[in-house]
């Protein structure tokens, strides 16, 4: 996998994710799963998701939450925390969602299509007393199982195209295409020239078609 931004950040990136959900959850009493919509709609979470240290490093969870809360008009009165002395479920949500998105580079708004906050706050148990690695291979895992398809063949059915169709305009073996969008390859490690031409043909982004988990 490739991490989503420097290793240097993650710590302050979960504490910050982790305050952010403890105080909406908490001391604003909003339900989780909706704040996280606001977050990704907002562009806020996109921006954190690359790493931007303005959000990761140089806000708290509480001021992030109010500036989410600003853009999206939600809310006039900043409700003071009172700052948890134990952690909560809601906290640890946080820090999963934001060590997750580090660990495998899915963007928050596709993690959390297929897996909302609340369903990752169910692994609370027994994953909160287990390694970092454990939980993204169960996240990874139920992600996949979630999302059957991967984005090369989602983006090749929006398109309209067999895969005969799209193997043979893009130059590519019609096997190995199958391979990618089967999962049997791993995309992120195929011939680049590849990559360029499918893209190409089907009319889309380069990270439209790629799947980092």
């Amino acid at each position: 996998m490739i991490s989503a931004y420097d290793r240097v950040y993650l710590p302050q990136a979960r504490e910050t994710m982790g305050a952010m959900l403890d105080y909406v959850v908490w001391d604003c009493k909003i339900d989780i799963d909706r704040f996280f919509e606001l977050f990704v709609t907002t562009g806020f979470a996109d921006r954190f998701g690359r790493g931007d240290p303005k959000l990761v490093a140089g806000r708290s969870g509480v001021e992030l939450a109010w500036d989410v809360f600003e853009k999206t008009g939600s809310s006039t009165e900043r409700i003071q925390p009172r700052y948890n002395l134990n952690r909560s479920k809601a906290y640890w949500t946080g820090w999963a969602l934001a060590h997750v998105q580090w660990a495998t580079s899915v963007s928050f708004r596709a993690l959390t299509k297929y897996l909302p906050p609340s369903r990752i706050e169910g692994l609370y148990s027994p994953y909160h007393e287990r390694d970092e690695r454990a939980l993204v291979e169960k996240v990874v895992e139920l992600y996949i199982a979630a999302k059957p398809e991967s984005n090369l063949k989602l983006q090749r059915m929006k398109r309209g195209l067999s895969q005969q169709e799209l193997a043979a305009a893009a130059g590519v073996p019609v096997r190995t295409l199958q391979q990618y969008e089967q999962r049997q390859k791993d995309i992120l490690k195929a011939n680049v020239s590849y990559i360029v031409s499918l893209a190409h043909v089907i009319g889309c982004e380069v990270e439209d078609i790629l799947d980092y988990v």
